[in-house]
C-alpha cells in the first residue's frame, strides 16, 4: 500500500513557517529618552544615541566594543518606580502651588476691583455736595467741612488713578 505524501508536506510547511516566524521578531532594542527599553523590527529614531542602542539585526550590539552596555548603565538610564513616584509627587506639588498662586491672584484682583468700586461710589458722594456725617474719636457727630471734603476728594481721585 502506497503512503500519501500529504502528511510529510504538511510537516515540511509547518517547519518552514516556524523558521520564518523567528525573523519577524523584534531585531532592534534600545532605551528611549524616558529610560524605557523599546523593541522593534525597525531602527530606533535618529535622536537615540548609539550608546543606548542595545541590539541590532544579526545580534550585533551597537555599543562600543560590540557588547551591550553594563547593567549599571541601563539601570541609571531607567528610573525606578520610587523615582517615578517622586517625580509625580513633585509635579503634583508644583501644580497645586500654581493653582494656589492663581487663586490668590484672582482674589487680590477681585478685592482690588471691589475697592475701586467703593472709591468710585465715595467720589460720587463727595462730588454730589450732600452733607456727609462723621463721628469723631470722642464719639461726637459732625459733618465734613469744605476743606475736609476737598482733601477726601483729592485722596479718592489718587486711589482711583491706580484703578485704571
Amino acid at each position: 500500500m502506497k503512503q500519501s505524501p500529504l502528511p510529510s508536506l504538511l510537516v515540511l510547511a509547518a517547519l518552514l513557517s516556524f523558521g520564518h516566524a523567528g525573523s519577524a521578531l523584534a531585531q532592534y532594542a534600545w532605551i528611549d529618552d524616558r529610560g524605557v527599553k523599546q523593541y522593534s523590527d525597525r531602527p530606533p529614531p535618529a535622536s537615540v544615541p548609539k550608546a543606548r542602542i542595545l541590539r541590532q539585526p544579526g545580534g550585533v550590539a551597537a555599543a562600543e566594543g560590540g557588547s551591550p552596555p553594563a547593567p549599571a548603565a541601563t539601570a541609571a538610564a531607567a528610573p525606578t518606580i520610587a523615582e517615578k513616584n517622586a517625580e509625580f509627587r513633585k509635579r503634583q506639588a508644583e501644580k497645586a502651588e500654581k493653582e494656589k498662586k492663581s487663586a490668590d491672584e484672582a482674589k487680590v484682583a477681585a478685592d482690588r476691583r471691589q475697592n475701586c468700586e467703593r472709591a468710585a461710589d465715595y467720589q460720587r458722594t463727595l462730588e454730589s455736595g450732600v452733607r456727609i456725617g462723621t463721628t469723631g474719636k470722642d464719639g461726637e457727630r459732625g459733618f465734613l467741612s469744605d476743606e475736609q471734603r476737598a482733601r477726601e476728594l483729592q485722596e479718592t481721585r489718587r486711589v482711583l488713578a491706580g484703578c485704571q
